[in-house]
């Protein structure tokens, strides 16, 4: 399985995370029946996501949620330090009018901002940082929060290879963040790397490269090495019939009534994983009671 790859430069400032995601990317298109162009997206943004929560510390996530006036209108991605990651678009069957000129994620996406949820264990509310989408490709919005809510410069390469037919052949990333107090020759050397790298991160992992070779390019003459992370990535929601009875109760006992008075067995469909939850008259009554003896107190 793969798992995201960690390094850090030898003086300690440039922190760098790579993966090959193609296999949760893969899994989210089958998932929600995807489309290239809501795949490209979403896939993007669970990589981002996974590369930002790779940093983090144990139990802890990060969520993405790009909101636009485009067609897709909006993406969320959701990963974790363990490398657990789910995604969604409301719109994933949207079609361009053409797709002569490629994918246009930003065109699809439109004007709107970017908001990133970090949650940790023994917080009840997230940290939530907001900025305005910038470019709409994902990866310069996600180096834009990063400089604009805690001023960490980096370059964030995310890619999406879709073959003919629609399908996923390679995803996957690299993020690299320059640390305060690094050596600006540093930063000018990796910046002229950045400036001069040609292959992108599709084709690099088309051509059979590793997450290391996204690495390579970026940090060639800046020695660095790898750090530890051992968690396999994979797609995976913590969704579960509990979850969904919640959302029920949330309704109140007078929507709760309607279906019952009807005779209504409601299906609620995750929207992270397409999982269905079936409740039969006598569960919707029994969820009803519940909420009656709970607004009685």
């Amino acid at each position: 399985m793969a798992k995201v790859n960690r390094f850090v430069s030898d003086d300690f400032t440039i922190r760098i995370a790579a993966v090959d995601a193609t296999e949760v990317v893969k899994e989210m298109q089958k998932l929600h029946n995807a489309f290239p162009l809501a795949t490209s997206g979403v896939g993007k943004a669970m990589v981002g996501a996974l590369l930002l929560a790779s940093q983090l510390k144990d139990k802890q996530q990060v969520g993405l949620l790009f909101r636009g006036n485009g067609a897709l209108k909006s993406i969320y991605a959701e990963a974790d330090y363990e490398g657990h990651v789910r995604a969604y678009t409301p719109n994933p069957q949207y079609q361009p009018p053409s797709y002569e000129g490629g994918l246009k994620l930003a065109e699809a996406l439109g004007h709107g901002t970017l908001t990133v949820a970090r949650h940790q264990p023994f917080q009840k509310q997230p940290f939530n940082g907001t900025v305005e989408i910038v470019s709409g490709e994902i990866g310069e919005d996600i180096a834009h929060y990063l400089h604009q809510s805690h001023q960490i410069r980096s370059i964030v390469a995310l890619g999406i290879y879709i073959d003919q037919l629609g399908k996923v052949v390679k995803a996957g990333g690299v993020i690299i963040e320059v640390m305060p107090g690094v050596d600006e020759a540093v930063v000018e050397r990796l910046q002229k790397n950045a400036d001069h790298l040609k292959p992108s991160v599709s084709k690099i992992l088309r051509d059979g490269g590793e997450p290391i070779d996204l690495v390579k390019p970026y940090m060639e003459g800046i020695p660095f090495s790898q750090v530890e992370h051992d968690h396999e990535v994979k797609y995976h929601c913590p969704c579960d019939e509990d979850r969904v009875i919640a959302a029920l109760e949330i309704l109140g006992e007078a929507d709760l009534q309607d279906m019952i008075d009807k005779s209504e067995e409601p299906e609620i469909i995750c929207q992270m994983c397409g999982k269905p939850y079936h409740f039969n008259v006598e569960q919707v009554s029994e969820i009803r009671e519940r909420v009656h003896r709970n607004s009685l107190h």
